[in-house]
């Protein structure tokens, strides 16, 4: 099992150049992305209904495929450097967010209910099942986005509109270099990866479907390995199975995540209003720390995320 497989770059974080993954947006993007706004605010539109089709947007398409090469076989992130948010409003911002997005592929459902835009916030609850982590602000493990669905999105966006007063740093860790770190180390514990884990669904299905799925966290695709993992999710997904996780999938999960939290190997972001972060889901795990926001409403922590991906359905289970 060669981890070249999963298409891209294996890196870690101690030896990556400071340069890898970070793109400065290009002065003729900003430019086609302003006139779009400017359109957008003397002919208002929901941001759904903003489309590529209708605005002359050369640069930021041109931009798009390359962030989308960076994705497929770079490093597997990018951070774009920045919109420049300032004069115009949230709206505008995230419409702009919304067609850049969708030069590198579609925006698709990221929830049951249908929503395509989702504000990342603290809504002062704490996590368990059916409350998603990224509406607290708890600590992650490093994660794949929508693990439990059949579908997942291949690509995360993340637009910063506001930073927390303290923490929220974002991390993210190469799956393909913890994967021929675990072969090297540890191979008797990796082919139990690619078995079957109970999942928590998190509530995000129709009332008569089971809240639980059953599905490995590594999976061959091709000529490809896709990433399907989130601790916490398998945790409670056992528990609401009442189906106790077995020795071998204990171990093999908790060597994991010890090889993806050694020092070096992920990078981290400390992110700035008017970055947006785009990472391979499929391939790359990403993660934030705990944080404490501003007590005025205004001034807390706001991400806005999109789910992209190219193929099945725009629904939420594709």
């Amino acid at each position: 099992m060669n981890a070249a497989e999963f298409g891209l770059k294996r890196w870690r974080s101690d030896r990556l150049d400071g340069r890898a993954g970070r793109l400065a947006l290009p002065d003729a993007v900003i430019d086609e992305l302003d006139a779009t706004r400017r359109y957008v605010r003397e002919n208002p539109l929901p941001i759904l209904a903003v489309d590529t089709r209708d605005f002359v947007l050369d640069a930021t398409k041109k931009l798009g495929r390359t962030i989308r090469t960076e994705l497929e076989s770079g490093y597997g992130f990018v951070l774009v450097n920045r919109l420049p948010l300032e004069g115009w409003t949230r709206d505008e911002s995230i419409a702009a967010y919304w067609l850049l997005s969708s030069c590198i592929a579609r925006p698709v459902s990221q929830s049951w209910d249908g929503k395509l835009v989702y504000d990342v916030r603290d809504r002062g609850r704490p996590p368990g099942n059916g409350v998603r982590p990224d509406v607290t602000n708890a600590g992650q493990n490093y994660h794949t986005d929508n693990s439990y669905n059949d579908r997942p999105p291949h690509v995360v966006g993340l637009l910063c509109l506001q930073t927390a007063k303290r923490g929220g740093t974002s991390g993210v860790v190469s799956f393909a270099w913890a994967h021929s770190e675990m072969r090297r180390r540890h191979p008797e514990h990796l082919e139990r990866l690619y078995q079957p884990y109970y999942f928590d669904r998190q509530h995000e299905h129709a009332d008569n479907e089971h809240r639980i799925t059953h599905h490995p966290l590594f999976e061959r695709a091709g000529d490809r390995l896709i990433a399907r993992l989130s601790y916490r999710h398998v945790m409670s997904g056992h528990r609401m199975a009442g189906v106790e996780l077995d020795e071998p999938g204990r171990v093999a999960l908790d060597t994991f995540e010890s090889i993806l939290n050694e020092p070096g190997v992920g990078t981290t972001f400390e992110f700035e209003p008017g970055q947006i972060q785009y990472v391979n889901n499929l391939a790359l795990g990403h993660r934030r720390t705990a944080f404490e926001d501003f007590p005025e409403p205004e001034r807390k922590r706001h991400l806005v995320r999109l789910w992209l991906r190219d193929t099945g359905r725009r629904g939420y289970g594709g």
